[in-house]
């Protein structure tokens, strides 16, 4: 298994338009966000966790020509804005079409379909894209290419809720506020986990640094990685010092193997 996180900022990325802090004036590679998303290879199978604003970027720069399904989190446009780009996967191949599949919780479905309702017309014009829409059971697991994947359900905030997938021995959480006890039980064993930190200040609908660390002192995996992340994160190179062993902020590109 292979995960390549695709971006790893917060839904303004890092640089922030306009900003001229230390951060998002950094040369630093790794100080450069693209809106959160990651990619998990598994065998021959190939998904994408959310398709925001900078999907299409995302794709070239990770050189991918093919795409089984793509697991959304949650309804924000910045996670699901790039989601007309999957054209191109349809038509790669024309006058072969390779349908998407895209997979989220009921409100998330409701709200692609609304969003992208050309998509979905009883006579849609050439060239829209061609999507399956699937709506998952968020308190069972289900199967894509004959991988389970289990969903875990989280607080974004007291309006919504966000899921995060565990494909074996990986667990990914993004826009979590806060999870619950039986929740947090499904990933148990895991040996990598992936979750959000968008600060090291308190937020109302993101988990701080040091809630997300509490969460992984708790669940214990070998290895963890912070993603959604502001340019109140500080720089890279600095703010990597102030973490525990065995955990790491991630940046766009990193790879990591299970």
């Amino acid at each position: 298994m292979k995960l390549t996180f695709l971006g790893t900022g917060t839904s303004q990325g890092v640089p922030v338009i306009g900003c001229q802090c230390e951060v998002c004036r950094s040369n630093d590679r790794r100080d450069k966000r693209l809106r959160t998303s990651a990619m998990v290879e598994i065998g021959e199978s190939r998904f994408v966790i959310d398709a925001g604003p900078d999907f299409r970027y995302q794709m070239l720069r990770e050189g991918v020509n093919r795409l089984d399904a793509i697991l959304l989190t949650h309804m924000h446009k910045d996670h699901t804005a790039g989601i007309d780009d999957v054209r191109a996967f349809n038509f790669v191949d024309y006058p072969t079409i390779h349908t998407m599949h895209i997979y989220g919780n009921e409100a998330t479905i409701k709200r692609i379909e609304m969003e992208y309702d050309y998509a979905f017309a009883q006579n849609k014009y050439r060239g829209v894209p061609v999507i399956e829409l699937h709506t998952i059971n968020e308190a069972h697991p289900f199967e894509v290419n004959g991988i389970s994947i289990v969903p875990i359900i989280g607080e974004h905030s007291e309006r919504f809720r966000s899921v995060g997938y565990r494909f074996g021995d990986l667990a990914y959480l993004t826009d979590f506020s806060a999870i619950a006890a039986e929740e947090e039980a499904k990933l148990e064993g895991v040996k990598v986990l992936v979750i959000n930190s968008l600060r090291w200040e308190k937020h109302d609908s993101h988990l701080s640094v040091e809630e997300a660390l509490e969460i992984i002192n708790r669940v214990k995996p070998e290895r963890a990685y912070l993603t959604h992340m502001s340019h109140g994160i500080g720089l890279h190179a600095e703010a990597e010092k102030r973490l525990p062993k065995g955990v790491q902020f991630a940046y766009d590109g990193l790879q990591v193997e299970l």
